[in-house]
């Protein structure tokens, strides 16, 4: 039974969830689309003064 278990243990860590991206670019990707929002946001800034 011991050794059915570490077998299957060794099967689960074999199937491990790969990343589609470096986890480098997720935050390169987050950093710049939040720029971009940023940049919509100031772009609007003055709109509610204006008649």
């Amino acid at each position: 039974m011991p050794t059915a278990a570490l077998l299957l243990a060794e099967e689960a860590a074999e199937t491990a969830n790969h990343l589609p991206m470096h986890p480098v670019a997720f935050g390169l990707l987050a950093f710049g689309g939040l720029m971009v929002l940023l940049l919509v946001t100031f772009a609007f800034r003055s709109v509610g003064t204006r008649h």
